[in-house]
Protein backbone atom coordinates (compact mmCIF):
# COMPACT_ATOMS: atom_id res chain seq x y z
CA UNK A 1 0.00 0.00 0.00
CA UNK A 2 1.47 3.68 -0.74
CA UNK A 3 1.01 5.99 1.66
CA UNK A 4 0.47 9.06 0.35
CA UNK A 5 -0.36 12.13 2.36
CA UNK A 6 1.12 14.67 4.92
CA UNK A 7 2.56 12.70 8.10
CA UNK A 8 1.57 15.21 11.08
CA UNK A 9 3.79 14.34 14.30
CA UNK A 10 1.85 13.49 17.96
CA UNK A 11 1.56 16.59 19.00
CA UNK A 12 3.09 15.65 22.67
CA UNK A 13 6.51 16.23 21.93
CA UNK A 14 7.80 13.18 23.69
CA UNK A 15 5.42 10.86 21.62
CA UNK A 16 6.92 12.70 18.57
CA UNK A 17 10.60 12.67 19.40
CA UNK A 18 9.99 8.61 20.51
CA UNK A 19 9.27 7.78 16.63
CA UNK A 20 11.25 9.97 15.36
CA UNK A 21 13.82 7.84 17.45
CA UNK A 22 12.57 4.53 16.57
CA UNK A 23 12.21 4.98 13.51
CA UNK A 24 15.41 7.50 12.45
CA UNK A 25 17.47 4.20 14.03
CA UNK A 26 15.46 1.37 12.22
CA UNK A 27 14.07 0.40 15.36
CA UNK A 28 17.24 0.03 17.50
CA UNK A 29 16.76 2.74 19.70
CA UNK A 30 13.31 3.68 21.26
CA UNK A 31 12.43 0.11 21.34
CA UNK A 32 11.16 -0.03 25.13
CA UNK A 33 8.62 2.12 27.11
CA UNK A 34 8.47 1.91 30.88
CA UNK A 35 11.08 -1.32 30.46
CA UNK A 36 8.91 -3.31 27.94
CA UNK A 37 9.25 -3.13 24.13
CA UNK A 38 7.17 -1.01 22.01
CA UNK A 39 6.10 -1.21 18.71
CA UNK A 40 5.49 1.86 15.89
CA UNK A 41 1.78 1.94 14.91
CA UNK A 42 0.95 4.18 11.73
CA UNK A 43 -2.24 5.04 11.25
CA UNK A 44 -4.27 7.59 8.68
CA UNK A 45 -6.36 10.41 10.78
CA UNK A 46 -9.89 10.12 11.06
CA UNK A 47 -10.42 13.53 10.44
CA UNK A 48 -7.63 15.08 9.22
CA UNK A 49 -6.38 12.19 6.15
CA UNK A 50 -2.75 12.87 7.64
CA UNK A 51 -0.33 9.92 8.52
CA UNK A 52 -0.27 9.70 12.25
CA UNK A 53 1.57 7.59 14.26
CA UNK A 54 2.44 6.28 18.18
CA UNK A 55 4.47 3.98 20.02
CA UNK A 56 2.43 1.16 21.41
CA UNK A 57 3.24 -1.66 23.74
CA UNK A 58 4.32 -4.98 21.83
CA UNK A 59 1.93 -7.79 22.60
CA UNK A 60 2.33 -10.43 19.88
CA UNK A 61 0.86 -14.07 19.12
CA UNK A 62 4.17 -13.97 16.63
CA UNK A 63 2.10 -13.31 13.91
CA UNK A 64 -0.48 -10.70 14.82
CA UNK A 65 -0.31 -7.50 17.26
CA UNK A 66 -2.98 -6.11 19.16
CA UNK A 67 -3.53 -2.54 19.90
CA UNK A 68 -4.90 -2.36 23.16
CA UNK A 69 -6.31 1.42 23.28
CA UNK A 70 -5.96 2.08 27.20
CA UNK A 71 -4.98 5.63 27.31
CA UNK A 72 -3.42 5.10 30.89
CA UNK A 73 -7.05 4.21 31.80
CA UNK A 74 -8.29 7.47 31.07
CA UNK A 75 -12.24 8.04 30.60
CA UNK A 76 -12.06 8.45 27.07
CA UNK A 77 -10.48 6.49 23.91
CA UNK A 78 -6.65 7.72 22.37
CA UNK A 79 -7.19 9.25 19.49
CA UNK A 80 -5.93 6.32 17.43
CA UNK A 81 -8.78 4.25 18.34
CA UNK A 82 -11.09 6.12 15.81
CA UNK A 83 -8.28 6.12 13.35
CA UNK A 84 -8.25 2.80 13.52
CA UNK A 85 -12.05 2.47 13.42
CA UNK A 86 -12.45 5.13 10.27
CA UNK A 87 -9.17 3.71 8.71
CA UNK A 88 -9.08 -0.06 9.71
CA UNK A 89 -7.21 -1.36 6.07
CA UNK A 90 -4.19 1.46 6.64
CA UNK A 91 -2.39 0.34 9.20
CA UNK A 92 1.35 0.05 9.08
CA UNK A 93 3.22 -1.63 12.38
CA UNK A 94 7.24 -1.42 13.04
CA UNK A 95 8.48 -3.87 15.35
CA UNK A 96 12.18 -3.34 15.17
CA UNK A 97 13.65 -3.20 11.88
CA UNK A 98 10.68 -5.20 10.37
CA UNK A 99 7.89 -2.70 8.93
CA UNK A 100 4.46 -4.71 7.57
CA UNK A 101 0.94 -3.38 6.33
CA UNK A 102 -2.11 -4.42 8.57
CA UNK A 103 -5.77 -4.96 9.13
CA UNK A 104 -7.10 -4.20 12.13
CA UNK A 105 -10.50 -5.67 13.62
CA UNK A 106 -11.91 -4.96 16.91
CA UNK A 107 -11.57 -7.99 19.00
CA UNK A 108 -14.70 -8.88 21.20
CA UNK A 109 -15.87 -11.84 23.32
CA UNK A 110 -13.76 -14.83 23.69
CA UNK A 111 -11.14 -13.83 21.67
CA UNK A 112 -10.66 -10.48 23.38
CA UNK A 113 -10.08 -12.07 26.54
CA UNK A 114 -7.56 -14.37 24.94
CA UNK A 115 -5.96 -11.39 23.67
CA UNK A 116 -6.26 -9.07 26.52
CA UNK A 117 -4.65 -12.12 28.43
CA UNK A 118 -1.82 -11.63 26.14
CA UNK A 119 -1.66 -7.78 26.44
CA UNK A 120 -1.44 -7.38 30.69
CA UNK A 121 1.27 -10.44 30.33
CA UNK A 122 3.06 -8.51 28.48
CA UNK A 123 2.28 -4.97 29.85
CA UNK A 124 0.79 -5.93 33.73
CA UNK A 125 0.13 -1.69 33.76
CA UNK A 126 -3.23 -2.47 31.39
CA UNK A 127 -4.64 -4.67 34.54
CA UNK A 128 -4.57 -1.02 36.75
CA UNK A 129 -5.85 0.59 33.56
CA UNK A 130 -9.06 -1.38 33.47
CA UNK A 131 -9.65 -0.62 36.93
CA UNK A 132 -8.87 3.46 37.08
CA UNK A 133 -11.65 3.52 33.87
CA UNK A 134 -15.61 2.63 33.55
CA UNK A 135 -14.92 2.32 29.76
CA UNK A 136 -13.70 -1.28 28.71
CA UNK A 137 -10.92 -1.14 27.02
CA UNK A 138 -11.13 -1.38 23.10
CA UNK A 139 -8.28 -3.80 21.54
CA UNK A 140 -7.62 -4.84 18.14
CA UNK A 141 -6.22 -7.33 16.18
CA UNK A 142 -3.61 -6.38 13.47
CA UNK A 143 -3.80 -8.86 11.34
CA UNK A 144 -0.77 -8.80 8.30
CA UNK A 145 -1.99 -8.18 5.21
CA UNK A 146 -0.42 -10.38 2.26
Amino acid sequence: MAWEGEYEPNPHNWVADHVARYEESNGNKGRTMNGRPVVILTTRGAKSGKIRKVPLMRVSDGTRYAAVASLGGAPNHPVWYYNLVAHPDEVRLQDGPVVKEYRARLAEGAEREEWWDRAVEAYHEYADYQKKTDRVIPLFVLEPVD
